[in-house]
């Protein structure tokens, strides 16, 4: 079924969850990931990760606005999804199926990226303040 039978605002609610959950992965890239890795001993694995993707380096020079950016996307995605909660599905079956599968797709795509969003915060912010 093409999604243009869907509800406008459930549409635009997946695909803001959806890009909400590649910023907050941006906290990750930032945070976590050089964490975990120099926690297991694979410091490196980061070196050469850092040599071979240089870019990498910007995220955690520029966390606080990488981890904004994650903040205000997950905001306005949950303020949608919170709006889309009641919205009306189509009374065909078919489409009314396929309503109720894109609403709880993307809720779980949501409760993800929040998830991401407060590891990265907690590997950014937290940890460094509870090891010093």
């Amino acid at each position: 079924m093409p999604k243009d039978h869907l509800h406008p605002n459930l549409v635009k609610t997946k695909h803001l969850s959806l890009l909400s959950l590649f910023s907050s992965g941006g906290t990750l890239i930032c945070c976590a990931l050089p964490a975990l890795l120099v926690s297991l001993g694979a410091g490196a694995v980061m070196a050469s990760l850092v040599s071979s993707v240089p870019q990498i380096v910007w995220f955690s020079e520029h966390k606080l606005v990488v981890f904004t950016f994650a903040g205000m996307m997950l905001s306005i995605s949950g303020f949608l999804q919170w709006k889309a909660r009641s919205l009306p599905c189509p009374s065909d079956k078919e489409l009314a199926e396929l309503c109720n599968k894109t609403r709880v797709n993307s809720l779980r795509v949501y409760f993800f990226s929040v998830c991401v969003f407060l590891i990265g915060g907690f590997m950014a912010f937290v940890a460094p303040w509870l090891i010093s």
